[in-house]
């Protein structure tokens, strides 16, 4: 990886403590942006297959927050929130994301979505506090593969008949 920081190796330690998931959808840039921002779309694509959302508070503007359970296909709930720091239309989305506002290992993401014609490039930049935060998050509770689901899920929504 290039370094991109002052201090040698400034990016090294970033990217030990962060994934990076990407995918292309076969969708125009706007729509998967609303798709990605408007909860009456959210829900029914957010999370890893076979999971499901219940949204308990939800407002999109920058300081705003998103507060949802995911219920898991073994019937496991999931407390989550989100603070969203940054967003660009239809550009950019940065969030910090936790189970709850005083979360002390909640990580930041962003996702972009560049434009490719008929197609949108998403990127999810997730950095957490720790490498071992990071590391609990691919090991126990899969953020990969849970990341490529979600955004498979998104593809599926985006292309179907009710998006």
């Amino acid at each position: 990886m290039t370094a991109t920081g002052s201090e040698p190796g400034s990016r090294q330690a970033t990217s030990e403590r962060e994934t990076v998931i990407s995918r292309t959808i076969g969708a125009r840039r706007e729509l998967v942006f609303e798709a990605f921002t408007d909860i009456d779309h959210l829900a029914r694509w957010w999370g890893p297959d076979g999971f499901t959302t219940t949204t308990t508070a939800f407002e999109f503007r920058e300081g705003g927050e998103w507060t949802f359970v995911m219920h898991g296909p073994d019937g496991t709930d999931y407390a989550n929130w989100i603070r969203w720091r940054e967003i660009v239309r239809p550009e950019r989305i940065r969030f910090v994301q936790g189970q709850s506002p005083d979360d002390p290992d909640a990580f930041e993401t962003t996702v972009t979505f560049e434009d490719n014609g008929d197609a949108t490039g998403v990127c999810l930049r997730t950095e957490f506090p720790t490498r071992e935060l990071r590391d609990r998050a691919v090991q126990r509770y899969g953020a990969i593969e849970g990341g490529r689901q979600t955004l498979g899920r998104l593809a599926t929504y985006v292309a179907g008949p009710d998006s």
